[in-house]
């Protein structure tokens, strides 16, 4: 049988593009998210194309109950999730401290934070029984350089950082894998959230140069979930050529 992947936040971005990388390399999956329309139209399409089994889930990871409802009433066929990506997160928001949106900052801890420690908690159990399984962790620069306006943000993304290297410690002795994947400026809906629906706001953070797009992320991914067993990658970085740093980019026009 094929492995079993399991994505949170699939319903667009990286999530969207993991899917589909997955699906191209014949893996079957569990796609999960919060908007149910666009999960069985990705299912869809995945079908008619590669031929693959999907599986999708609407549940909000930042909800425990839910979460943990939805993994535990999984079919017995779906019940063995080999890799599981924890790629639902957001931002919200880009302000100083003291005048930062209390109801972003809470979003942002529920979802990136928790939601990630919801999910893998109840997918863990299961791999450290069978002594074998792969959690990829989507990260950001942001949990490498915090920048100016991003506090919050960077903070979660830095706890990203830090429960990943906790995870592969106390997981290392189960033989589970944990890989931290690290993008820099990605142009998908993600800026468009961050500003609330400001179309215009959001294309002027990709102007003058070239920014990743969900699917070089995702090829990072599959490439990290595909080596062999004995080897993991614990940390990716990975950037735009034209970005050096969380705050330094060669804008030249492009």
């Amino acid at each position: 049988m094929s492995k079993t992947i399991m994505i949170t936040g699939a319903s667009s971005g990286i999530g969207e593009a993991c899917a589909w990388r997955f699906a191209s390399e014949g893996f079957r999956m569990i796609l999960t998210g919060r908007r149910k329309n666009r999960l069985e139209k990705l299912k869809t399409a995945l079908n008619e194309k590669y031929s693959v089994e999907v599986l999708s889930l609407s549940f909000d990871v930042s909800n425990r109950q839910q979460t943990e409802q939805a993994i535990s009433k999984l079919p017995e066929e779906w019940r063995r999730i080999d890799v599981l990506v924890n790629n639902a997160g957001l931002a919200l928001g880009l302000s100083g401290i003291e005048e930062g949106n209390i109801e972003d900052w809470e979003k942002m801890i529920d979802t990136n934070l928790k939601g990630l420690l919801y999910a893998s908690r109840a997918v863990i159990p299961g791999m450290t029984e069978r002594k074998n399984g792969h959690i990829i962790n989507i990260g950001s620069i942001a949990g490498k350089e915090t920048y100016p306006k991003g506090n919050v943000y960077c903070a979660t993304k830095k706890a990203v950082d830090a429960l990943s290297l906790g995870m592969r410690m106390d997981l290392v002795q189960y033989g589970i894998r944990v890989s931290n994947v690290s993008p820099g400026a990605t142009e998908t809906e993600f800026s468009e959230v961050r500003f609330h629906g400001d179309i215009q706001k959001a294309k002027k953070v990709y102007e003058g140069y070239r920014p990743l797009n969900g699917d070089d992320v995702a090829r990072a991914v599959v490439f990290v979930a595909t080596l062999p067993e004995h080897v993991n990658v614990n940390d990716m970085l990975i950037m735009p050529t034209a970005q050096a740093s969380a705050t330094v980019f060669n804008k030249c026009g492009e």
